[in-house]
């Protein structure tokens, strides 16, 4: 059914997908999760330890956290994408490598796309397309000439 109601809310998400850094907030988002869910430390031992302990789940609190931020609030993705890539390079020296370079490596990469991503930018035109419009005008050039030397 392609008027139902699941295609009434994959157009609306769809809508609301292009109108934000929808996969480099996703990415990021993740990235900090995996990063918290390698973590085995319980939380008492994180206190003992002290900071360098906290920073270990701290940092992927933030990079989960702005995650979100950059879904829900795309006006402000460069400040959070570059917080996102910082964060996501110090959870390599916190956080059993970055979540074992799976969640870094997440993180840089949707902070990277989100830091690319222009929102009114026109879509971009494949080379077969631009071909294909060239040859149409080549073609339409001489025959405009011919009609209008035949008045």
């Amino acid at each position: 059914m392609p008027g139902g109601p699941h295609g009434k809310s994959r157009s609306a998400f769809r809508r609301w997908q292009a109108g934000r850094p929808f996969w480099g907030g996703l990415l990021l988002a993740l990235g900090g999760a995996e990063v918290l869910l390698t973590l085995k430390a319980s939380l008492d031992v994180i206190l003992h330890v002290g900071m360098q302990g906290l920073a270990g789940y701290l940092l992927p609190t933030v990079m989960l956290l702005c995650g979100v931020l950059i879904l829900f609030s795309p006006s402000q993705r460069l400040f959070y994408s570059v917080i996102g890539v910082l964060v996501s390079l110090g959870t390599w020296l916190t956080s059993n490598l970055g979540g074992f370079f799976v969640g870094m490596l997440l993180g840089v990469v949707g902070s990277c796309l989100t830091f690319g991503w222009l929102p009114d930018q026109e879509p971009r035109v494949s080379r077969r397309q631009r071909r294909k419009a060239a040859k149409a005008a080549a073609v339409a050039g001489p025959l405009e000439r011919e009609a209008g030397q035949a008045v």
